[in-house]
């Protein structure tokens, strides 16, 4: 007698089902491709792989060799979030002052009324309400809301002659931070972390500080300091700017140390084995590694945020309970900090959306841009001597720009602004292997548009790369079958500012 079994099934899922019966070429094809999007045959860092993805799965964010030798070692960025004036900050321009009311197509006869953002409110020329007089040995003529980084410009490289594409904030603030004028691109905190990891296993690699008296983010949000298609573990981590600057430093009252690495091991355990199936997944990656950081800033976090630790005379020094300048020097000190700590970039947006609650200085120029500056001037120039002071600043590079200048003319009102202009903007760097006290690029005699060394967003990210020992065209990453860099297919080195 014989006997037959049931038929035992074993429904999958569809992905599953795919995953069993595709076609065998085709799976080679597919794990070649995913290799390649991992970065294993990438290119970069020399003939070893591009971005070390193989290796890096087990510690993305381990300290790794330039390609060439650095000067800087961290980045300080201070974003004057909406557009700083040239013409009222650096770019000293007396022809301005001579010519105070007068058309600007007596000097641009091809300026048009789209060059700004509102085009029905272009009026004449207008001088800068700032009084400029010569600060420092070299002589560099600075507006007077800034009387103390005057006292700093011999470290300072001041380049006068930046433009940009767009003249709208949240496309150029993407193209100041990614090179690109749109989102889903990874920024300069990323891709200098994706290149060099961080010094710190305690602290996030990239953090960004916002402003933090209820005037918002600036518009594009978390985009601009986005890993982009980077791997998530190189995105800025971005601190609370009120109450806890991060989340969940302190464990709960239900749960010990012990307790918690025994969950934080299962997850990661879990995590793991679904990650060993599906390669691919960078994020899933990304959160394991999150959540080990998160544990680790535990311990460290608290006391790098804590500056009650400071003696009063560098509190003073920032500006710290200076009503104009406190939560600004709260966080420029904090930076230091941070960097002391290993923290390879960190990035100060100063004001928050647009318009009064930012440099964007549409109406009244001459109370916005004074209101911002108080803010920032004392902070800045602390964070200058606190880094020299302490020998930090031969290898921290400080940055200061915005995401485009402002026209010489009025933008009409009772009180006279300025419009967006993508044509001119100035931006100044110091420290890590800067040449101090120099200027290089003009703008025109009006401070309208770049007119000698033009000087793209492309260069000067190149620059920034190379002064971290990191050659941008070398600096990829594949992805969608291309390979990606922060300057895209342009940028040029602006050597005359190296020391």
């Amino acid at each position: 007698m014989s006997t037959s079994s049931q038929p035992s099934w074993n429904f999958a899922s569809r992905r599953e089902w795919l995953k069993r019966t595709g076609c065998g070429f085709g799976m080679l094809s597919l794990m070649h491709l995913l290799n390649e999007e991992l970065g294993i045959q990438g290119s970069g860092f020399g003939t070893a792989r591009a971005d070390g993805l193989g290796q890096r799965s087990l510690d993305p964010l381990a300290p790794r060799e330039s390609h060439f030798p650095a000067k800087a070692k961290h980045v300080i960025w201070i974003f004057v979030n909406g557009g700083p004036s040239q013409v009222d900050t650096w770019d000293y321009k007396p022809n301005l002052e001579k010519a105070n009311g007068k058309s600007i197509k007596e000097f641009d006869p091809n300026f048009s009324n789209t060059t700004g953002f509102f085009k029905n409110s272009v009026g004449n020329l207008m001088k800068s309400p700032f009084e400029f007089r010569p600060r420092g040995e070299c002589g560099k003529m600075v507006s007077s809301i800034f009387p103390h980084l005057g006292e700093h410009v011999d470290k300072m490289a001041f380049i006068h002659s930046g433009y940009t594409e767009s003249n709208n904030h949240s496309p150029a603030l993407f193209a100041m931070n990614t090179g690109i004028a749109r989102m889903g691109y990874p920024c300069v905190g990323s891709w200098v972390t994706y290149g060099l990891g961080s010094e710190s296993r305690d602290l996030p690699s990239f953090v960004v500080m916002s402003d933090p008296k209820g005037r918002g983010l600036p518009k594009g949000h978390a985009a601009n300091w986005s890993a982009g298609f980077l791997p998530g573990v190189y995105q800025g981590t971005q601190l609370r700017p009120t109450g806890d600057a991060i989340d969940n430093l302190k464990l709960p009252a239900h749960l010990n140390a012990v307790s918690q690495r025994q969950q934080l091991d299962l997850l990661k355990k879990l995590n793991q084995f679904h990650l060993d199936s599906h390669a691919a997944e960078g994020d899933l990656a990304a959160r394991i590694e999150s959540f080990e950081l998160a544990y680790r800033m535990q311990s460290t976090a608290p006391e790098t945020i804590d500056l009650s630790q400071e003696p009063e005379n560098i509190q003073q020094l920032y500006g710290i309970n200076d009503p104009r300048c406190d939560h600004f020097a709260r966080q420029c000190l904090m930076a230091r900090r941070f960097i002391e700590k290993g923290v390879r970039f960190v990035q100060i947006y100063s004001g928050g959306m647009e318009n009064e609650r930012s440099w964007d200085g549409h109406v009244d120029i001459r109370g916005n841009h004074q209101q911002f500056a108080d803010e920032t001037d004392k902070p800045i120039a602390g964070l200058l001597s606190d880094l020299q002071q302490r020998g930090l600043l031969d290898e921290t590079l400080i940055i200061w720009c915005g995401e485009f200048g402002r026209l010489p003319v009025a933008q009409t009102g009772d009180k006279p602004g300025r419009d967006h202009n993508p044509h001119c903007f100035t931006t100044w760097m110091a420290g890590g292997g800067v040449r101090g006290g120099v200027s290089y690029g003009e703008s025109d005699e009006i401070g309208f548009k770049a007119a000698v060394n033009r000087v793209h967003l492309n260069d000067l990210h190149a620059t920034i790369l190379h002064l971290l020992g990191l050659d941008h065209k070398r600096l990829t990453y594949l992805y969608n079958g291309r390979n990606f860099r922060l300057t895209d297919v342009a940028g040029e080195v602006i050597r005359p500012i190296l020391a």
